[in-house]
């Protein structure tokens, strides 16, 4: 599985067996199957965002399948429904077999561009489609310039705090710099005992989404607008030097952060033992169902200086030119990125939507107002270096190592770390 797959926003609830309904839609052990006469037949690939039988995203698609098939006449699609787990593999062995799908929806999509398997996106997109994206996510779905990963669904990052533990300790508003998260720290420290005040997780469960919001909260970046990693920027290292003098040694977050997961920091937030923390949607329900009275509000930056942007991740759909269905999966794609069905997923996933129409529509209607933060977050959503080959792997050694960084000892692990990086982008360009 992608990296990238397992740092959005919903993972844990995904890694589960193919509920029943799932199941019966996937194609037997190898080639999917034909379509019936001379209809043409779209194969796509696509992952289980639900968690049973009854969330399962089988019954999204069965809808959108259906009501594209009334209105085409002569394009089947076949849907092969796979978990988080087993989808990339899924892929990988319908593309040795020499049976490509025609579509695949997940996490990534840079190993297959370098394999040059993919249409680029103008040529599956119509004019209006490619239009309707939001600016900051058609970007992140570039290689050199070409767009190829078109995004699917999208998620950000906003500042979490415990509404009930800032009243105890006197405070009235969430920080904006990193100094006020840091008078705020101290005085849920005094004020508040038991509280962690504020939750950095760096350990391997989620370490590179962490340590990039960080880095932008602080100027820097993990990898330059080239696509050059940049782990040890001087930006950077100012960056995990204030998080070690200012959070850590002062005992303001966990004793270890490098050993403390996302998983951990939610769970405690819920818990009421964890005062601030950085979080996605999925912490609303989770806040919500523990009776939690929290609030949201923009990232701590360092400072005013600092120009504001927001940490976002998305899912991807890809389409294979393999089997030559350029103009049917361009029909396919322009029904799917419909506003209908976009809000449709979202708001079944609590997830955000990836089209201007569609962010228009749950920013207006009212319903969504505990999105909010995160919807305003979009347009200036900042990725991950998702069109580089080696941001995989890379990604697997910051999520080991980078929680070093902050440790009494860690002033040469962002070096370190981009020393291996570095040599990993050779490796694979």
């Amino acid at each position: 599985m992608n990296t990238l797959t397992r740092t959005h926003a919903f993972r844990a609830a995904r890694r589960v067996l193919l509920p029943a309904l799932a199941v019966a839609l996937i194609a037997g052990c190898g080639a999917f199957g034909s379509g019936s006469g001379g209809d043409i037949t779209l194969r796509l690939v696509a992952a289980d965002y639900g968690d049973s039988e009854e969330t399962s995203t089988a019954h999204f698609w069965d809808d959108v399948v259906h009501r594209f098939e009334e209105a085409n006449p002569g394009i089947k699609v076949q849907i092969d429904l796979q978990t988080w787990n087993d989808i990339d593999k899924r892929v990988a062995s319908l593309v040795a077999g020499g049976h490509p799908p025609d579509l695949v929806q997940t996490g990534g999509f840079a190993d297959q561009v370098a394999a040059d398997r993919l249409y680029p996106a103008t040529d599956v997109l119509s004019i209006d489609t490619q239009a309707g994206m939001i600016d900051a996510f058609a970007r992140a779905g570039q290689v050199l310039g070409s767009q190829y990963g078109i995004p699917f669904v999208a998620s950000t990052r906003v500042f979490f705090y415990n509404r009930t533990i800032f009243e105890k300790a006197g405070i009235d508003r969430p920080p904006t710099t990193w100094d006020e998260l840091k008078r705020d720290a101290e005085l849920i420290r005094s004020k508040v005992p038991g509280v962690t005040p504020y939750a950095l997780p760096l350990g391997p469960e989620e370490a590179q989404a962490e340590s990039m919001i960080w880095t932008m909260g602080g100027g820097g970046a993990l990898a330059d607008n080239a696509g050059n990693y940049t782990v040890d920027s001087p930006q950077n290292q100012a960056t995990f030097a204030w998080l070690r003098t200012n959070l850590v040694a002062r005992h303001l977050t966990y004793a270890d952060p490098a050993t403390t997961d996302r998983k951990t920091a939610f769970n405690d937030f819920a818990a009421g033992k964890v005062a601030m923390l950085n979080g996605h949607p999925g912490l609303i329900s989770k806040a919500t169902a523990a009776r939690i009275d929290y609030g949201t509000a923009a990232v701590p930056r360092r400072d005013a200086s600092v120009k504001p942007a927001s940490f976002g991740v998305a899912d991807w759909i890809m389409a294979f030119k393999a089997n030559g269905h350029r103009s049917e999966i361009k029909k396919f794609l322009g029904f799917l990125y419909r506003t209908d069905n976009q809000l449709a997923f979202d708001e079944q996933y609590n997830l955000l939507p990836v089209t201007q129409d569609t962010r228009a529509e749950m920013t207006g209607s009212g319903k969504h107002k505990d999105l909010t933060e995160f919807l305003n977050a979009l347009p200036t959503a900042n990725f991950y270096p998702y069109g580089d080959p080696s941001w995989d792997k890379v990604s697997g050694l910051v999520k080991q190592q980078i929680g070093g960084a902050v440790k009494s000892d860690g002033a040469g692990a962002l070096t370190a770390l981009q020393t291996a990086a570095a040599a990993e982008a050779g490796r694979s360009r």
